[in-house]
């Protein structure tokens, strides 16, 4: 295409690539402005993109990945050169570990300068030497004309592959360029998502229909094909597993529903015994695991859109790369409920029953208060969890309905994720109520954003704040390997005074019974609430 010529005052580069982010349906990007960012801000007013200004750029990343797992849409960060895109770094990390789409936007020193280590402000010798290893692709805009193809290069990873983090960046003078032709409008359809072949199918639903006990597994590549996945089980009879990004893909009361507990002994021991496994969408990673490998040794049918999770540590013997939607429709057309799995209902439920009567004292804890949390807690509702004890056993334990419901930073596990995460959610679905579960030592990790929470926010935002005064993981960690527990039990500070500080409604529950009053009492505030509740409290 083109294009039309533009005068050179009507339009910079910065202002330029704003335009083109709203032609993509960007709505909301995060940052902190920057005089390295002058000319993306220049491109906002006017526009329909909300800013949502963060107070640290980590802040601003974390809030990208709640706001995408959410909506399914990129989150979209502006970030300065040099200390803002190390600053923004480790969520990267963490959005590459789990395949959460989001889209960095930053600035650069200019072209000439590029790797003269002349001493400018905030230089940073390769910025893209950073960004390469947690991004699916890393790019610099040499000039005006390279971005409309890096975004529709980055549009293309978020819509038709498996979706990760793109950083590109764009030097001051590249930025602050009119723009010789408008390009505004170049938005670019993705290519679609692959579809699985004939022969594929039919020797996975073979494998299928022969299996005595099949399970399934699905993961976070799964969550837009709930429907076909449902279906699937049903035609197949056989038991589900999810991930915890899995969570919700069949709803916690449908029969052959195990829950994401692989990372229990009782479903170890399950998933030895089943003959045929499909995992669809899922990496089998250790993190969902709690173990190096799940002890199966059937045939396994791998489902996924990334062609190198065929054979790594679980080899295929039939390999379907695909859009999981496509995969599972296919699959349930083949089988057309022929299958001569064992009735699993049974089984199921006392899998269940098993997993939640075998926690030790301390998971017990955390259950009486997760389900004073569910009981509060409407079907739509939105719990984002922070590297925590309790939300460790959440993952396995809380029972969730539907999809983009459960956000944990499962794969790079990072401590100050939930505050944040649980942030961009609400500001992607505002009519959902949202919980954040975060724990006394991750909470200190990112506590600053409840200033932007409560310059956001009108609508309910819960914080349950579990103090253990301690990084308990840790600590028991250290107790378990003969460690003499040091650096595990700083001082805390007073959270109540803290949350009050920056305006936010505070309460400290002293039982159950009264938790269960101030979660029904904040989901009933138009703003936000932090209650913290000491492990004490818990008989």
């Amino acid at each position: 295409m083109t294009g039309t010529t533009v005068s050179d005052k009507a339009m910079t580069c910065g202002q330029a690539l704003v335009k083109l982010l709203e032609a993509y349906q960007v709505d909301t990007v995060f940052g902190i402005p920057g005089v390295h960012t002058l000319e993306l801000y220049r491109g906002l007013p006017g526009r329909n993109i909300r800013h949502v200004l963060s107070r640290h750029e980590q802040g601003a990343g974390f809030m990208a990945d709640g706001y995408a797992r959410v909506t399914g849409k990129p989150g979209v960060c502006f970030i300065i050169t040099g200390p803002g895109l190390t600053n923004i770094a480790t969520p990267m990390g963490q959005a590459y570990a789990d395949s959460v789409p989001m889209l960095v936007i930053t600035s650069v020193n200019e072209t000439h300068t590029l790797g003269k280590g002349w001493g400018r402000l905030h230089e940073t010798q390769n910025q893209r030497a950073i960004s390469e290893p947690l991004t699916e692709f890393s790019a610099t805009a040499y000039q005006a004309d390279d971005i409309p193809d890096l975004i529709a290069r980055a549009f293309a990873v978020f819509r038709s592959a498996r979706p990760r983090p793109v950083h590109i960046e764009i030097p001051l003078d590249v930025l602050a360029t009119p723009v010789g032709r408008d390009w505004t409008t170049e938005v670019r359809v993705a290519s679609e998502r692959p579809v699985p072949t004939q022969g594929a199918i039919a020797a996975a639903a073979n494998l299928l229909k022969a299996a005595q006990r099949p399970v399934i597994v699905a993961g976070g590549g799964a969550v837009d094909a709930a429907e076909a996945v449902t279906e699937l089980v049903e035609q197949s009879g056989a038991t589900f597993f999810s991930t915890v990004a899995g969570k919700g893909i069949l709803p916690d009361t449908h029969p052959n529903n195990a829950g994401a507990i692989l990372c229990t002994e009782p479903a170890w021991d399950y998933v030895e015994s089943a003959d045929v496994m499909l995992a669809i969408g899922t990496e089998l990673a250790d993190t969902d695991m709690w173990r190096d490998k799940l002890p199966f040794n059937g045939k396994l049918i791998r489902v996924d859109i990334d062609p190198g999770k065929m054979n790594d540590l679980y080899p295929a013997a039939v390999a379907i790369v695909s859009d999981a939607k496509a995969a599972a429709m296919a699959l349930s057309q083949q089988l057309d409920g022929n299958s001569t799995a064992e009735p699993v209902a049974d089984a199921v439920s006392q899998l269940r029953r098993r997993v939640r009567e075998s926690q030790p004292p301390l998971q017990q804890k955390h259950l009486a208060v997760l389900d004073v949390l569910r009981r509060c807690l409407p079907a739509d509702a939105v719990v984002a969890t922070d590297m925590t004890q309790i939300a460790y056993t959440g993952n396995y334990s809380f029972p969730v309905d539907q999809v983009r419901s459960w956000l944990h930073p499962t794969g790079y596990g990072t401590l100050g994720y939930g505050m944040p995460a649980g942030l961009g959610a609400k500001i992607g679905a505002p009519d959902r109520p949202c919980v954040v579960l975060a724990g006394d030592g991750g909470f200190l990790y990112t506590l600053q954003e409840l200033a932007t929470a409560t310059e956001e926010l009108d609508s309910c935002f819960v914080v349950l704040l579990w103090n253990n005064d301690s990084l308990g993981q840790i600590r028991d960690d250290m107790v378990a390997l003969d460690i003499p527990p040091i650096g595990v039990s700083p001082t805390n500070p007073d959270y109540i005074k803290l949350a009050q500080g920056f305006g936010c409604r505070a309460v400290q529950p002293q039982s159950l019974a009264a938790l269960e009053t101030d979660l029904k009492e904040a989901l009933n505030h138009p703003g936000v609430t932090l209650i913290e509740m000491h492990e004490s409290a818990v008989p």
